[in-house]
């Protein structure tokens, strides 16, 4: 929508929705945002500037701003509702929850990261192509910059080992050989996915560590041990990140391993099988990382440095910031779907 542009911040974020590609009918709610906030409970940001701060509002405090009547419900306030209650902002995770509440996106773009994003990527994705080349190619030298080039060399192979091979492929799946090229355009996305979520991870690990140092400090020292009540939130929040980090990082590498062993024997239907599984998991991987992200962000904002803000001020954001909604967390990991059957 020209109106209402989307910042690729904004479409490549975990914890932002643009509420400019949802078809609400007032017109200052399309320029709004919808953001997970510290609490992990969805509002409506309408300005984030680092001088004047953040305007946020509750969802329900809107029919009392716009002068809605409680009945009939306005149409905005449901489709918000349910938009509150998603686990995830990103585009994966946006394209399977969007789907099964039947709310549609304004533009066919919109559920897609930005090609800044998709960029940055490539090395991630290299992770994926690299099986692929070495089966047609024979080699994993050849310089490939993004997943479309990899197509366009498929689409014009100009090796004879490569064309014997891509040959084969497409009797294996029964399909020909022209089409390969389109058939792993639909999987690029879903690489692309995983290499998103990896990269999400890979950002937020460092200031995790930190944290979990300095955690490890406070529940050793004589505030830690003298106030149980700190002392078992510490554990609570200890346990919960290192149990999502060690999650998300152990079904990334079942994935990575999947798809490597997929070119070993490719099949159509195992294609559709680690495609159907990696989406399976899009929510999950993808609340959890919101979750920790919206955390760990705040955690830094606040305390910049190791030596910012002094122990009774660390102790009390704690408390109060990092305790609330943590439990959210442990929900994500309770109702995932088992990882034994990609083995």
């Amino acid at each position: 929508m020209a109106d209402d542009p989307i910042s690729d911040h904004d479409r490549d974020s975990l914890h932002i929705l643009p509420l400019a590609i949802i078809p609400l009918r007032t017109s200052s709610l399309r320029r709004a945002r919808l953001v997970k906030n510290v609490q992990l409970d969805s509002v409506i940001e309408f300005f984030d500037d680092p001088s004047t701060g953040s305007g946020h509002l509750n969802i329900e405090s809107l029919p009392h701003e716009y002068g809605w009547p409680e009945m009939p419900v306005h149409p905005d306030l449901k489709v918000l509702r349910n938009l509150a209650k998603l686990s995830s902002f990103d585009v994966y995770s946006l394209r399977v929850q969007l789907r099964e509440l039947g709310i549609p996106v304004n533009e066919n773009e919109a559920l897609r990261l930005s090609p800044r994003k998709a960029e940055e990527l490539t090395v991630y994705m290299r992770d994926f192509t690299r099986p692929l080349i070495q089966n047609i190619y024979g080699t994993d030298d050849l310089e490939i910059q993004c997943f479309e080039q990899l197509v366009s060399m498929l689409r014009n192979p100009n090796v004879k080992q490569a064309l014997q091979k891509l040959t084969v492929m497409a009797e294996t799946l029964s399909i020909k050989v022209e089409e390969i090229p389109g058939f792993l355009e639909d999987y690029g996305d879903i690489f692309l996915s995983l290499s998103y979520y990896k990269q999400c991870l890979d950002s937020i690990e460092p200031t995790i560590t930190d944290f979990l140092e300095w955690l490890d400090q406070l529940n050793t020292s004589w505030q830690g041990r003298s106030d149980p009540q700190l002392n078992a939130t510490c554990r609570v929040i200890e346990d919960t990140i290192n149990g999502t980090m060690a999650a998300i990082s152990g079904r990334l590498e079942s994935f990575y391993r999947n798809t490597r062993d997929m070119w070993e024997s490719v099949s159509a239907e195992r294609f559709r099988k680690v495609e159907t599984l990696i989406k399976g998991y899009h929510t999950t991987i993808g609340g959890q990382l919101c979750a920790l992200t919206v955390k760990i962000q705040a955690w830094a904002r606040s305390f910049p440095s190791k030596n910012a803000g002094g122990p009774a001020r660390r102790a009390k954001f704690l408390m109060t910031e990092m305790r609330q909604g943590i439990e959210r967390v442990r929900v994500f990991e309770t109702n995932a779907p088992s990882v034994a059957a990609l083995r």
